[in-house]
């Protein structure tokens, strides 16, 4: 009796820690959107409020206004650089996760344990050499020149993780499917690939999220405001002489809505395929 009250009280407890520490995440959230609900007047009043008084979706149709907001050219530039630069990335990845995984080469080990040393730098240290790369290819200003960025970015994590997946998957499998005749591309896209089809998802969600969400180098390498990505996009309309905060929050949550709903969508892989691929199984 004792004990099944102890582990009642301990379950209780735990539960009252986690709905206080999602009410401080989510706290910043919860006014954002409350303010793109709110006049212009009211969100800069000296006395603030929770709910708006006057609910208005005035700022929501203004980001939806080309001569406001591009949102929309926006929205594309950097679906088109997202979805491209995962798609490369993972492609890529696949091919050098799997030859780390499965073939034997002088310096495997040595690539492999470099991986680690991504984590160890910023993505500030490759902004001079990417730019005269890109300059130099006459790459500069396009979009292009982002989707390298984002691809050179994401490629060596896609590796490392794909790589920790593969390991799981039995080389018996594959063995047979030499023995019927298969070469090695034909084992990894009809044997590998989907056998690994969940960790692949995880890595594309992760490889769009960074390219979705990358402020740095599209700043660096676009120019030209019909090539902006909706980060930078929403930078400038931050810096616009009229101020209005309903608009930014509205233009802020609407930005991030493609990378909540495909994180939701994939939560699954993520939590579950992600954490079985580390473990040799």
């Amino acid at each position: 009796m004792a004990t099944t009250k102890r582990s009642l009280l301990r379950r209780s407890g735990f539960y009252l820690a986690l709905a206080a520490f999602l009410a401080v995440v989510l706290f910043p959230f919860f006014i954002m959107l409350m303010t793109s609900f709110k006049s212009s007047k009211e969100a800069i009043s000296l006395h603030p409020t929770l709910w708006p008084e006057n609910w208005t979706w005035q700022h929501y149709a203004d980001i939806f206004n080309p001569t406001i907001f591009p949102f929309m050219s926006y929205f594309k530039n950097s679906l088109s650089v997202s979805l491209v630069a995962s798609g490369i990335a993972v492609l890529l990845g696949i091919l050098g996760a799997y030859a780390l995984s499965r073939l034997r080469f002088k310096g495997r080990l040595t690539i492999n344990t470099s991986f680690y040393t991504v984590y160890m730098f910023s993505g500030i240290l490759l902004v001079v050499p990417l730019f005269k790369i890109i300059s130099s290819m006459g790459l500069y200003d396009t979009l292009t020149a982002l989707v390298i960025t984002m691809v050179v970015q994401t490629l060596p994590t896609a590796i490392f993780m794909l790589k920790s997946y593969f390991d799981t998957i039995p080389k018996d499998i594959e063995e047979a499917a030499m023995m019927d005749g298969l070469n090695r591309l034909q084992i990894i896209f009809y044997i590998t690939v989907p056998l690994a089809i969940s960790g692949i998802i995880s890595v594309f969600v992760y490889c769009f999220m960074v390219a979705w969400n990358d402020y740095l180098f599209a700043s660096i390498f676009l120019s030209d405001a019909k090539h902006f990505t909706l980060p930078v996009g929403l930078n400038a309309l931050f810096s616009t002489p009229d101020y209005i905060w309903g608009r930014m929050m509205a233009a802020s949550l609407v930005t991030a809505l493609p990378v909540v709903a495909m994180y939701a969508l994939s939560e699954k892989f993520i939590k579950g395929n992600l954490t079985d691929g580390g473990v040799k199984g």
